[in-house]
């Protein structure tokens, strides 16, 4: 899967805060970027929706992708966060909101919808995946309806934790004139590729179809 401006996204659809809730501050590391800014490290995974997988849209006739075609369309969203990175192996787990609409109404109809979560580390390998199921209630004569769902992925504590020596290279405090003072720890190839390594991203979103991705993706 390709994730364009993936950071971009999962900030805009979980807020900065969101990004860091339910995590503990064991394992967190501050670094100082200047007067007042800091950046925050947890060994939490970042929680957001891929691009394009946020929306799903199903059609009565699989091959007339068409307004007169549409049966259900439906968004996922108001993704809540919790972590417990107290132990070996962090638990992460999101609930979400999926907001639905059908094109029939005329009679009562349950709509079982599949999505995924998916763990990411260094922003590339996928290492687990697994497929899931929210099923959505229509009322007779309903056109709007919601439900709820959740999901959860372990990561490995171990590999969250940056080493020791790669910490100390990031926050150890320079002083001016200090022959690296000027220069971005963060930049060194080695502690950009070890940060890279205990970066972990859990990502949800619904399980598509090539057409259903395509449609997202063009429209």
């Amino acid at each position: 899967m390709k994730y364009r401006n993936r950071i971009a996204r999962i900030a805009a659809t979980l807020g900065t805060a969101a990004l860091l809730a339910g995590c503990s501050t064991e394992g967190e590391l501050v670094v100082d970027q200047g007067v007042g800014v800091n950046a925050v490290r947890s060994r939490c995974p970042a929680v957001g929706i891929p691009d394009y997988t946020g929306d799903i849209t199903t059609f009565r006739d699989a091959q007339a992708m068409t307004a007169a075609s549409l049966d259900v369309t439906a968004a996922m969203t108001n993704l809540r966060v919790t972590c417990d990175d107290s132990g070996a192996r962090i638990y992460s787990e999101v609930a979400f909101d999926v907001y639905a609409r059908r094109s029939d109404t005329a009679q009562a109809r349950q709509v079982t919808l599949p999505y995924f979560v998916t763990v990411v580390r260094g922003g590339t390998a996928v290492l687990t995946k697994r497929v899931g199921e929210v099923t959505i209630d229509f009322a007779a004569g309903q056109d709007r309806a919601q439900a709820s769902a959740r999901a959860g992925a372990f990561v490995d504590g171990a590999a969250a934790t940056l080493p020791e020596d790669v910490r100390d290279r990031i926050t150890r405090r320079r002083k001016a004139g200090d022959e690296d003072a000027a220069l971005d720890p963060l930049a060194d190839p080695e502690v950009k590729a070890a940060v890279a390594r205990a970066t972990f991203e859990m990502l949800v979103g619904f399980q598509l179809t090539p057409q259903q991705l395509a449609y997202n993706a063009t429209r």
